[in-house]
């Protein structure tokens, strides 16, 4: 997990937590879509803790558009399997923002460059 020096001790943990939970849920969920591998790679919570930037890595790359539409269709009930997974140990569960995590690609991408 990315570790920015101005979030709080009780910010990293509820991203751990946000993390931890949303892998579970991703792992079920991505089933539904046929063979697709959906992994959170970082979680990013607000100083107010009401909002958690979710960065998704998806597998594979010609899956992608399709996983993020149906990820973005169920926002609402992605947050409420979070919400009664996480209902004892947080009083306000953060809003959802689902973003593609492209690092991989991006590596890739240098990785091929370096080799050309």
């Amino acid at each position: 997990m990315f570790c920015n020096n101005n979030e709080t001790t009780r910010q990293q943990k509820i991203a751990r937590l946000i993390q931890k939970d949303l892998s579970d849920i991703f792992l079920r969920f991505a089933r539904s879509l046929g063979g697709t591998l959906i992994s959170v790679s970082e979680v990013r919570v607000s100083p107010d803790l009401a909002i958690a930037h979710v960065y998704l890595s998806i597998f594979p790359d010609n899956k992608v558009q399709e996983a993020m539409t149906k990820i973005e269709d169920e926002k609402g009930k992605i947050r409420g399997e979070m919400g009664s997974l996480e209902r004892h140990q947080l009083r306000i569960i953060p809003e959802l923002y689902f973003h593609l995590d492209e690092t991989i690609n991006r590596m890739e991408r240098i990785d091929q460059l370096l080799h050309q």
